[in-house]
């Protein structure tokens, strides 16, 4: 019987998307809405192919974006400081704060944060934990304003909604945009900020078409192609 009624689900799913067309975001955001069959509220992401060539560090792509909805969890931050600024950051709502004992934790294994905001004299031991930090997105970084001084509001910002998207070494880029859960236009509006910071961060030496490919999905739902004419306006 269970396999009866997930083939139906599965049907249903499949039969709202024309893997031949192309759908406007407003579209694709309906489809996964209407495809929405599971009991657990559902992550929405974007999937992005840049023309770009991961093997040059010129046109290497990452950034951040806060996202005026928020992504609608809970988003743990640990800070790595020092001083006057352990006060800022548990006073803005960090989860976690500390310096060498925070790292000697991850050496042993613990990850149990999304978000890491470090000082600029923190990062010389804690680039150490690279191999560690690097592959799972975790790495605090100058260029998304995890690095600074004014670890108060980087923390604030993370709370509220702020995602890093950096592309991978076949030049994808995913980026999480809210929960199924939230309204068309909250799910709309998240996703035109990242394609629109996404467009900012083009690299000045990349030619040819910058985004070959965009889709939206949802965790259980079908991958949605967006129209091209959604991110080549800008």
């Amino acid at each position: 019987m269970k396999v009866k009624v997930k083939g139906k689900r599965m049907k249903k799913v499949v039969s709202l998307v024309d893997k031949q067309k192309s759908y406007s975001l407003d579209e694709a955001v309906g489809i996964l809405k209407q495809a929405h069959t599971v009991k657990f509220d559902e992550s929405v992401d974007l999937a992005m192919k840049l023309g770009v060539d991961p093997r040059q560090s010129d046109q290497m792509v990452r950034g951040s974006v806060s996202l005026p909805h928020g992504l609608g969890k809970k988003v743990r931050v640990a800070v790595f400081c020092k001083g006057e600024e352990t006060a800022a950051a548990k006073e803005a709502g960090a989860d976690h704060v500390g310096d060498q004992d925070l790292i000697e934790k991850i050496k042993g294994g613990w990850l149990d944060f999304d978000v890491a905001v470090s000082t600029p004299d923190m990062m010389r031991e804690l680039a150490k934990m690279g191999k560690i930090l690097g592959p799972r997105g975790l790495m605090p970084s100058p260029k998304t304003g995890t690095v600074t001084t004014d670890v108060g509001r980087a923390v604030k910002e993370a709370k509220a909604g702020k995602v890093e998207f950096k592309m991978n070494k076949l030049g994808g880029i995913h980026v999480s945009v809210g929960k199924l859960s939230f309204k068309e236009e909250a799910l709309i509006e998240n996703s035109r900020s990242v394609i629109d910071a996404l467009l900012r961060a083009k690299p000045q030496t990349a030619k040819g078409q910058y985004i070959e490919s965009l889709y939206i999905s949802s965790t259980m739902g079908p991958g949605v192609r967006i129209n091209p004419s959604e991110y080549r306006s800008v």
